[in-house]
């Protein structure tokens, strides 16, 4: 964990003031750049010292073995995993002979800025040689979002003391770096080594260019550079390259206060189908369009890129500094993850790390995906042709299940099923019902009827289909889905999981809907009148558990009479608990790892009584340990809408810290992109009230006393709705829309009409009294990283 606080609170910085070696593998991971396409973790321009080197392609990967001890039918034979590909992000220098390494001489300074409004991650350092002599450094790194392909860096050195000084850049291209270990299993870690072979390495006088295949998977890369240099003085400049490596060198001698400057560009591209000659031309054009822009035209392109996705996406919260500054983090990485992915997954790291095998799973469809609907629709687009894309093997995993329709699956980056564990994978079939939802949520929002005809309708038919054949009727006409698991993987393969059921139910009136509205084109799906008849009696047959005795819901048939966990004799030193009890342990007792109900009585909050919600809410709380980084976004939207607001505000700060102040300690394997996306939704969801359960944006807005004030956008069917919420009062109003447009909304129940003539501000009710006090499994109670006289 990030033991003090390394991040000055800054509203639109993440700064490191000193280096850290302690936690470098941390702060790669926080100030990774990327667009959803190209990747750069925050190495070091110098390469050394690193915690975990890393350079990604969105689904470029490997093919590896999935070890089993006792292999079953329908076990997945094989895993993919995301390759660390050639890295251009090397510029190493020479004071003198004397390599600079923070290791040895003295850092006089050393700091590093991710500036989120201009989408660079800058740093600078003075640093003085064994030998005496002292240079300033200033580096600028981007990713551009205009430019899907291109990185760029400007690389700035100054002599800072008073005798001429010889400098020697190398920037160099470099596959095959060696890497920690990522794996135990001999047969993993021998194909993720050195994964890459030669085809084809090219240099010119300034730059050069190496084309690499994957081993297994077949896969082409290039990556290509070139450099443009600036220096007073008179400058040599070379090239030479190898099979795994191209370097260009800079070398000039400068006098006291000059500055050689050299702008690196880079370009990066893969295909498991274009040939190694287009693929060298693709590379080539990126670069290209990259020099004809230029260092200043592709920051200004960054800049307004990102001045557009903050207009729209930004959220203002007064009165807690640090999660002001999380939030915006957090929405940062999250369109990073999205902006350019262009019809490839959005990772549960993104691109910010090897974490996972760089696997999407449900995280995508049911955290990330709601906030980039709300903030940049587009991405969303994107991401649902994805699922779309893979839809013949979630066929073909169908099949292979004895189902109907389209089984997902839990994790993968291309398609087919890359978990190798059962009961916390391939049962998890609710991540059918989450990309279900993340149709229907996307269509209502955008309007975009176009996507629901091309792809929509296919996604509802076919999970409705999964439904169907994977649930049953009894003989009492109630529809029970069984042995699934549900969200929380600590009660694995049980029946009628709340939160599935749930889900399922929407999913199968979806599609009964969506399928009257395209009748050809459910035709030409097979679909008849009979079949969403039967998905329509599936749900209204649903069955939902309850505990009559103690009147609360069952996270699945039975759930409340399972023996408890002894949380009073747990010791915290063995959280998370999957790391220290057996799976047998876990599966037959009454402790959560994560939402699971609770997470229901978001997505699915029109399935409960307000009297319900405070019922289930204390009940699971008790039981919730949060051994995931998924939960604590969604106990805080549950614990803002029953009432406990100081308890929300908690779990918003556990959320949204997640990774400033590595609170799991694993954020060195990658930021968490669902809890980033957890702090957007505990704020607008949870104190902004956001629901869209009926198809009309409705509020229940009310603040924790930590803040003050809370300001955000969404944007709903081509318009922009801002929302600011007050202690007593709220007000909406609609921008970014036609003069005459209007907005219908609730605002805890009530219609109210939104115009763009003027805004519409009406009052918050007073909060519920007498509540009874929350608890948490002893030791468990949110993390707020430092006592509160030092926050």
């Amino acid at each position: 964990m990030i033991r003090e606080r390394a991040y000055p609170v800054e509203p639109w910085h993440i700064r490191e003031t000193q280096l850290d070696m302690d936690v470098l593998a941390q702060s790669e991971s926080v100030f990774a750049l990327s667009n959803g396409h190209v990747g750069l973790r925050g190495n070091l321009d110098e390469g050394e010292p690193h915690g975990l080197p890393g350079t990604y392609l969105n689904s470029f990967y490997e093919l590896r073995p999935l070890p089993y001890a006792e292999a079953g039918f329908g076990f997945p034979e094989s895993g993919q995993t995301i390759v660390n590909v050639t890295n251009g992000k090397l510029i190493r220098l020479l004071v003198d002979d004397e390599p600079l390494d923070v290791r040895y001489g003295e850092l006089l300074a050393h700091e590093r800025i991710l500036d989120l409004r201009a989408g660079t991650l800058h740093r600078t350092l003075h640093w003085r040689s064994p030998a005496g002599r002292e240079v300033r450094v200033h580096s600028t790194r981007l990713v551009s979002f205009r430019q899907r392909s291109v990185a760029a860096i400007r690389y700035e050195v100054e002599v800072a003391d008073d005798k001429p000084l010889r400098l020697i850049v190398q920037s160099e291209l470099v596959a095959n770096e060696t890497l920690p270990p990522q794996s135990r299993d001999p047969r993993v870690a021998a194909v993720l080594e050195s994964p890459l072979l030669a085809e084809e390495e090219l240099t010119t006088e300034d730059g050069g260019l190496l084309i690499h295949r994957t081993k297994v998977s077949g896969l082409r890369v290039a990556a290509a550079m070139e450099h443009e240099v600036d220096s007073p003085a008179h400058t040599s400049i070379e090239s030479e390259g190898y099979e795994d490596w191209v370097r260009t060198t800079v070398g000039c001698v400068l006098e006291p206060g000059q500055k050689l400057r050299v702008v690196k560009y880079l370009t990066y591209g893969w295909s498991s189908r274009r040939s190694l000659p287009a693929l060298r031309d693709q590379v080539g054009a990126a670069l290209a369009a990259a020099r004809l822009d230029g260092w200043d035209g592709l920051v200004r392109e960054q800049r307004e890129y990102l001045d557009e996705f903050w207009d729209a996406a930004d959220v203002d919260v007064d009165g807690d500094p640090e999660v002001q500054q999380a939030v915006r983090f957090g929405l940062f990485h999250v369109l990073q993850a999205g902006a350019r992915a262009e019809r490839r997954p959005i990772s549960a790291k993104g691109l910010t790390g090897p974490g996972y095998d760089g696997h999407a799973f449900w995280d995508t469809e049911m955290f990330v995906l709601p906030v980039l609907t709300y903030t940049h629709p587009a991405a969303v687009r994107d991401a649902l042709y994805w699922r779309y894309s893979t839809l013949e093997q979630a066929h073909e995993r169908a099949r292979t299940l004895n189902l109907e329709g389209a089984a997902f699956p839990w994790r993968t980056i291309q398609g087919p099923e890359s978990s190798g564990y059962w009961p916390a994978g391939t049962a998890a079939f609710h991540i059918a019902a989450g990309i279900a939802d993340a149709v229907r949520r996307y269509v209502l929002v955008s309007g975009d009827r176009q996507l629901e005809r091309e792809i929509g309708l296919t996604l509802l038919v076919e999970t409705a289909r999964l439904w169907r054949s994977l649930g049953h009727h009894d003989r009492n006409g109630q529809f029970h889905i069984d042995g699934v698991t549900g969200p929380d993987e600590y009660t694995a393969v049980k029946n009628d999981n709340i939160y599935t059921n749930l889900m399922a139910q929407r999913n199968l009136l979806a599609a009964a809907e969506v399928v009257m509205r395209y009748r050809d084109e459910a035709f030409h799906l097979g679909v008849t009148d009979e079949e969403a008849a039967a998905w329509r009696d599936a749900a209204a047959g649903m069955h939902v558990p309850y505990d009559e005795e103690i009147d609360v819901h069952q996270q699945v048939e039975g759930f409340t009479r399972l023996q408890e966990w002894d949380f009073a004799h747990t010791p915290q030193d063995k959280y998370p608990l999957l790391l220290h009890y057996p799976y047998f342990d876990l599966y037959r007792k009454q402790v959560v790892k994560q939402a699971d109900l609770v997470l229901a009585m978001h997505w699915r909050g029109d399935a409960f009584t307000p009297e319900q919600k405070l019922r289930n809410f204390l009940y699971y709380e008790r039981r919730t340990v949060r051994d995931s980084s998924l939960s604590a976004c969604t106990q805080a939207v549950l614990a803002a809408e029953v009432g406990y607001h100081e308890l929300a505000h908690s779990y918003l700060r556990e959320a949204a810290l997640m990774d400033l102040h590595d609170l799991n300690e694993n954020t060195r394997d990658g930021v968490h992109m669902a809890s980033l996306a957890g702090a957007w939704i505990a704020l607008v969801a949870g104190f902004g009230g956001l629901r869209d359960h009926d198809g009309v944006p409705s509020f229940a807005p009310r603040l924790s006393s930590r803040i003050g004030r809370l300001s955000f956008s969404l944007q709903w069917c081509g318009m922009r709705l801002r929302v600011d919420v007050r202690p007593h009062q709220t007000t909406y109003a609609l921008h970014h829309a036609e003069p005459d447009a209007v907005l219908e909304l609730r605002h805890y129940g009530e219609p109210v009409r939104v115009t763009c003539a003027e805004p519409v501000t009406v009052p918050v009710p007073p909060p519920s009294e007498d509540l009874p006090p929350p608890e948490q499994p002893p030791g468990r109670a949110p993390l707020l990283r430092l006592p509160e006289h030092l926050s």
